[in-house]
């Protein structure tokens, strides 16, 4: 069983490489390392408008999480221009529990930014995402009851109060 994520990976701030502002060719992998499979990378364009320490995706990545996934990995990269290879930046690690569960209601957008973490362990920029856990069309509504027939489209329900006549004095 797993979640529909809907995340907007939107920009980042404040990004340096050897001291210096990252100028263009960033962009950022989502991955849900909870999901068992190594290979499921969400990838953003990239950002090849030289946004200075602030580029700017504004990329929307529809991915599946597991239900008990604890976290998403959002890696910011840079490709190199002259060589081709690819730098990691900085990294955020982004708890569920941020958008999922508790008072967070389905299909909203809630706006998130996370500290961004070098290979040293240093703080390199942050990054702004929004994300909405979106919502199954298919599903059927919850309806409390009990099944009648071979329904499967849940509109055969019977339902009732329960009545413990041993709680209330007989007064027949």
């Amino acid at each position: 069983m797993s979640h529909k994520l809907e995340i907007t990976v939107l920009s980042a701030e404040d990004i340096r490489v050897n001291g210096k502002h990252v100028k263009k060719n960033v962009f950022v992998c989502l991955q849900s390392p909870d999901s068992g499979r190594r290979d499921e990378t969400w990838t953003t364009g990239m950002e090849s408008e030289g946004g200075g320490s602030h580029p700017k995706w504004n990329k929307k990545v529809e991915m599946e999480i597991p239900v008990h996934a604890r976290f998403i990995t959002a890696e910011v990269k840079e490709k190199s221009s002259i060589m081709g290879s690819v730098t990691s930046i900085g990294m955020a690690r982004i708890p569920v529990s941020d958008f999922m569960g508790g008072d967070v209601p389905e299909n909203q957008v809630q706006f998130l930014s996370y500290r961004l973490w070098d290979k040293k362990c240093t703080k390199n920029g942050v990054i702004n995402v929004s994300v909405r856990i979106k919502v199954s069309e298919h599903c059927c509504k919850v309806v409390k009851g009990v099944p009648v027939g071979n329904s499967d489209d849940c509109s055969g329900i019977v339902r009732g109060i329960p009545v413990w006549l041993n709680n209330y004095p007989a007064r027949f």
